[in-house]
């Protein structure tokens, strides 16, 4: 099967980029002219984290208070829960052109800041994600000020996203490169001897010019990290979720091959959208018939093709934009967050709550039984009576196909790895860890498992 995406973890990228600067990257994807403006919880078992010192920390901005904590210019936090932050008084007009429908606009922007999160750690990685809507005529772009550790300061485009294609084309900004950093599609790198101390995320709320529409965001947040290269991990024994499988609706994206490939390709290479449907829908949300309209009737599990339009990345050329995906989860309602697990542990504390989780993974056909991958996402749902790990693999040519059941040492290697060889002895990446985390506002997420690196909200607990 085609990956969804090719992941790399640890340090710097290992996806080629265009050479210049953040600055230039900015211009590439169209603006011009802007104006003015811990202890463990007992019992848990060790982490990869302890023992080989990978540091993680989760952080976002959704309540009230969370966004009047930053500073505005322009742009209004609203009084109440979740409703997030507007556009009030726009600060200045820019002008974008979109670079793939070739448009020019004229727009009017405000902007937010968050308070600065200074790390306790240098940080290697960053990944940004986002909960908004956009109503027609308007969009977000999200950028990251990385303050290194010898005091230098660059700003990084993270996204330019709307989750309609008529106005706009979402992107990430290919060509953003320095000596201290680079941007890997959706991910934020440091550059070897360098790592970042502290960051801020930007918002910037864009409206065409002359209209009273204002994009809405009600989260945003980052998982900055430092995970070193490692091959393996050590093996833990079965926790909390043994025996527990969460009733997920099943999905195979292979069904969907040669439909819509304008949207990477076709449905062999929607593992991301199609993992993520599957958790949508778990929580009661999903597209109208309205909003599947356009979808070819002949067509089987039309939302499929939905989560993959939506999702696309014009930039990357691909669904496997992690933020990306997430904001469409986001879409229907539902908190939609990119985090980086510290271990298999966590994973199952997670779905002894009943929270379905998305994992990226990348491995050879020795080590996965069936077929290999650069880099492929599946949706946790349980894990059986032995410990062994169940998961809806959309990488199957049928739904009554997609549960498949994989052996809990495999599967703890291939997703918390960041390096391995490939069959033709050519190195591979993998994500490290990386996961989608999709769930209602109002359900609490477990506590933490480690505070010292907090991989999830540690608000909104139980």
């Amino acid at each position: 099967m085609s990956a969804d995406r090719q992941v790399s973890g640890g340090g710097v990228s290992r996806r080629a980029v265009l050479a210049g600067g953040a600055a230039a990257g900015a211009v590439a994807a169209g603006f011009a002219g802007a104006g003015p403006a811990a202890a463990k919880e007992a019992g848990a078992v060790t982490t990869p984290g302890a023992s080989d010192g990978a540091r993680v920390r989760f952080d976002r901005w959704t309540t009230w208070a969370d966004f009047v904590s930053g500073r505005s210019e322009g742009a209004l936090p609203l009084p109440g829960p979740r409703l997030g932050i507007v556009m009030g008084q726009p600060v200045g007009k820019v002008s974008y052109t979109d670079p793939y429908l070739n448009t020019t606009a004229e727009y009017e922007y405000a902007t937010w800041t968050s308070p600065s999160r200074r790390l306790d750690f240098g940080a290697t990685q960053l990944t940004a994600h986002w909960n908004a809507d956009t109503p027609k005529g308007t969009f977000i772009k999200v950028e990251l000020l990385a303050t290194m550790e010898d005091g230098h300061q660059d700003t990084w485009v993270m996204g330019v996203w709307a989750l309609g294609d008529d106005d706009i084309d979402r992107t990430s900004v290919n060509g953003q490169s320095n000596t201290y950093a680079e941007i890997d599609t959706d991910t934020w790198n440091a550059g070897t001897g360098h790592s970042m101390r502290s960051y801020k995320l930007r918002l910037t709320l864009l409206r065409r010019s002359g209209s009273h529409a204002s994009p809405r965001v009600w989260q945003i947040g980052a998982t900055a990290s430092a995970v070193p290269n490692r091959t393996t991990v050590p093996a833990t024994t079965p926790g909390p979720a043994t025996g527990i499988t969460l009733d997920v609706k099943p999905y195979a994206q292979n069904i969907h091959k040669g439909q819509y490939v304008q949207y990477g390709g076709g449905g062999e290479a929607w593992c991301s959208p199609t993992s993520t449907e599957m958790v949508v829908e778990f929580w009661g949300k999903g597209p109208t018939t309205e909003q599947l309209s356009w979808v070819d009737p002949a067509y089987a599990d039309p939302s499929v093709d939905q989560a993959a339009r939506y999702s696309y990345d014009y930039g990357y050329e691909g669904t496997g934009n992690w933020p990306f995906t997430c904001a469409y989860a986001a879409s229907y309602g539902l908190d939609a967050m990119v985090v980086r697990l510290n271990s298999l542990h966590e994973l199952e504390v997670l779905i002894a709550a009943g929270f379905p989780v998305v994992t990226s993974q990348s491995f050879t056909k020795a080590e996965n039984g069936y077929y290999a991958s650069d880099g492929h996402l599946w949706t946790v749902i349980g894990f059986d009576a032995n410990g062994d790990v169940i998961v809806n693999d959309p990488a199957s040519n049928s739904d009554s196909n997609v549960y498949t059941v994989y052996p809990r040492r495999m599967f703890e290697t291939v997703w918390l790895r960041t390096t391995y060889t490939k069959a033709n002895g050519s190195p591979g990446y993998g994500s490290g860890g990386i996961a989608y985390l999709i769930k209602p506002h109002d359900k609490a997420l477990p506590r933490v498992v480690d505070p010292r690196n907090p991989s999830w909200p540690s608000d909104h607990c139980e």
